[in-house]
Formats: C-alpha cells, sequence, structure tokens
C-alpha cells in the first residue's frame, strides 16, 4: 500500500483493477487494463501474470484480441499448466534435459513434467502463481510491476529468487516487457511471457496465411525429445530460413526431421541482434487479411517459436471456439533451452549481487 500511495493518483487511475474470480485454494485473482491513447488495450491477471487480452485495430481501426486465452480463472487453473497462455514463465522457460543440471559442483533435479525433460520449470510454477501488482508511473504510457518471491528449493532450483516484471503500454503502441531478478544463492534463470498470438483474432482459425519474419541466420537443432544438441546450424536451405517475411505454413509440412519431431516449429533461433543491452529487432509478423503487424525487439539472445503444435481441439477459448494446432504462434523471446548443460551457449547463471535485466518489446501496427 506503500507504495501506491506514494504515486500520483493518475497513475494509479490509469491501471485499472477489477476482481477475477478465486483460485481453487481461496485467493483472490485481480484483472488489470491498461490503455493507451489509441485504444489498445492490454488486460493481465495477478495469477501467472497472465496477458489475457491484448486488443489491437487492424487497417479499418477495428478491434480485436489477437491473444489466445480462456474465458475464467477456472479454465486457467484446469488447462494452462500444459498450455501456457498468456504466462509469465520461469523460473527456467524451455527444456532443461532430464531435469538436471550442475552447478557449483553439485547437480539438481526438477520435477520431469515432459518426459523425459524439464518444460517451462515444472509443473505449478510461475504461471500458477500469484504475483503482487502494483502501478508504476511511466511518461506516455500507463504501467505496472509485478512481483513474485521464489523460496529457495521451490521446484528444485537453487537460491531465493526475487523476480519483477514490467509491463508497460505506450503511446507509441508498444507493449514493454521488462524482467529483473536477484537471488540470495547461485542459481540458473530463464524468463519470458508464452503469449499465443492470431494477428487476424484469437478464434480466427489457422495463422499459415500469416507472414513470419525471424532475425536468425542459425538455430539450436534438437534431439527427438527437443533438447539442443549443442550445435548453432544455419538456417539456409531449411524451414528455418525465415529471414524474409515468409507464410508460416509454408514450412509447416516439410519432411525435415526437425520439423517431423516437433510437429512444427518449436525451435530456438540464435537472434543476429540478439544479446544486446537494448532491445533490438528480433521478428516481425503480419497478416495480409486484418493488415495487423506485430514486430518484436528484445535483449534476449534467443526466440523460441512455436506453431501451437500442442493445440488439438480439446480447449476452447474465450469466446467459446476449439482451439486446434497451427491456430497461433508464440515467439518466446529468452535465453536457449538447456543453456545449464550447455557451456558454449550463452550462461543463464545468476549469482547473489548480481540483478538480471531484460526486455522484450511487442510493437503492434496495422498497415
Amino acid at each position: 500500500a506503500g507504495l501506491a500511495a506514494a504515486l500520483p493518483s493518475q497513475a494509479a487511475d490509469a491501471l485499472q483493477k477489477a476482481p477475477y474470480g478465486t483460485t481453487a485454494d481461496g485467493k483472490a485473482v485481480e484483472q488489470y487494463t491498461l490503455k493507451n491513447a489509441h485504444g489498445i488495450v492490454v488486460k493481465f491477471i495477478s495469477y501467472g501474470g497472465i496477458l489475457t487480452d491484448i486488443d489491437t485495430p487492424d487497417r479499418h481501426g477495428k478491434l480485436a484480441n489477437i491473444a489466445l486465452g480462456f474465458g475464467s480463472l477456472k479454465d486457467y487453473e484446469k488447462y494452462n499448466g500444459n498450455i501456457h497462455f498468456g504466462a509469465l514463465i520461469g523460473r527456467y522457460a524451455n527444456r532443461i534435459a532430464a531435469g538436471r543440471f550442475t552447478l557449483d559442483g553439485k547437480t539438481y533435479q526438477l520435477p520431469i513434467n515432459n518426459p523425459p525433460n524439464t518444460l517451462h520449470a515444472g509443473p505449478n510454477s510461475f504461471d500458477a502463481k500469484l504475483w503482487s501488482v502494483q502501478p508504476v508511473t511511466v511518461p506516455n504510457g500507463v504501467g505496472a510491476e509485478l512481483t513474485y518471491v521464489s523460496p529457495d528449493g521451490e521446484n528444485g532450483f537453487p537460491g531465493t529468487l526475487t523476480a519483477h516484471v514490467r509491463y508497460i503500454l505506450d503511446d507509441s503502441d508498444a507493449l514493454h516487457i521488462q524482467y529483473s531478478a536477484t537471488t540470495d544463492r547461485d542459481t540458473v534463470i530463464n524468463l519470458t511471457n508464452h503469449s499465443y498470438f492470431n494477428l487476424a483474432g484469437q478464434d480466427a482459425g489457422s495463422v499459415e496465411d500469416q507472414l513470419i519474419e525471424i532475425a536468425a541466420s542459425r538455430y539450436t537443432p534438437t534431439d527427438a525429445t527437443s533438447i539442443p544438441t549443442g550445435e548453432l546450424a544455419p538456417v539456409a536451405g531449411t524451414p528455418f530460413d525465415l529471414r524474409k517475411p515468409t507464410p508460416i505454413g509454408k514450412g509447416l509440412r516439410s519432411s525435415n526431421p526437425q520439423m517431423l519431431w516437433a510437429h512444427g516449429y518449436d525451435h530456438n533461433f540464435v537472434l543476429d541482434n540478439g544479446g544486446k543491452g537494448k532491445p533490438a529487432f528480433a521478428a516481425r509478423v503480419s497478416d495480409p487479411k486484418s493488415g495487423r503487424v506485430l514486430e518484436v525487439s528484445t535483449t534476449q539472445p534467443g526466440l523460441q517459436f512455436y506453431t501451437a503444435n500442442g493445440l488439438d481441439g480439446s480447449v476452447a477459448g474465450s469466446t467459446g471456439k476449439a482451439y486446434r494446432q497451427g491456430d497461433a504462434f508464440a515467439l518466446e523471446a529468452e535465453h536457449f533451452p538447456d543453456s545449464p548443460n550447455q557451456p558454449k551457449f550463452p550462461s543463464t547463471v545468476l549469482k547473489p549481487g548480481q540483478t538480471l535485466h531484460e526486455e522484450t518489446v511487442l510493437h503492434f501496427a496495422a498497415h
């Protein structure tokens, strides 16, 4: 309350808050609304820091929600542990081989939830936690800071980790996702947001005709269980060459073993401009039909491009339509999968006295 009281009322007014139900174990969840000068609306909930809605205009100014999600907290609790719609992912996004890594000579075992590996830090992780939320004052925009303290040993990870994530929507039509974290013991960390997008609207069906461009000359090939081999392979001559705008559907039925193993795209791209102190261009997706464009810039070294291969028509979204494979894409800006076991990959170790800083910017437009 001290922080909120210290802020000018304008900031508190700009961030709207409403009840969003109660968790199965009786905790109240709130939904927060960010709105900018051009009518773009971003909503998130304190449960999992989940982005539930991103309403952006098409070329005619018509708003649609381009983020897949559920219509109730109950559905998020029931299904999102496997799907992760819109959620904050930590302590370690993506996969860790056999759920095991060694740090400072000690081996740590995480729960296996994507056999034989750990995916997105295991079950009941950051995506299922209640985050505390405070408004933040920003010029030409509206923002909120979410905080979660992960105790030492949670899901097998060492150290008490304090994570802060800021969602800032500004009047240049960009959503900034700013991550920071500190620890009291050496640990590994890889934070991301796992939003699924369909630029035609969250219930518009296939994204195969939407055009994707990823600024990456290399990617990290995997074994059959989606663990990187350690190679940084050139994208040239493969379905992973997305350096020019390419229909998402073009590579989806490729017989490339990488595509067959993952049932589509679920791969980490090594960003040409990644790992810099300031967000640099990573990817752009455009929808010829609606004119909507999403551009991603990030400080992170990698981008996991995922074509929602796990959606099989067994869950329905917020408007009651079933979601199927290829109905969305995710662009998870993050460090590489299995980095704790891959000494040649950029390090994901965080030590006491250090502060992790990463930022990903989603810029919305229409042409």
